[in-house]
């Protein structure tokens, strides 16, 4: 076995220091705004970029 330290699979907002949620394999999210892709590392959302990043409630039904 080596003795590398093994990566954190889950990404950390570099605002706050949170997990962030993810909805695709190499996309994270977290609340304050920031996202994180493979490719392109650390990015801030614009309003037009539309995720879904929480549940929602509506009449008594999970919508995801």
């Amino acid at each position: 076995m080596s003795n590398e330290k093994r990566k954190n699979p889950k990404r950390k907002c570099i605002n706050y220091g949170r997990a962030m949620k993810q909805q695709f394999i190499g996309l994270g999210h977290c609340k304050c705004g920031m996202s994180w892709k493979k490719d392109i590392e650390y990015f801030e959302r614009t309003p037009d970029m539309v995720f879904a990043l929480e549940r929602q409630v509506v009449k008594n039904q999970k919508n995801q």
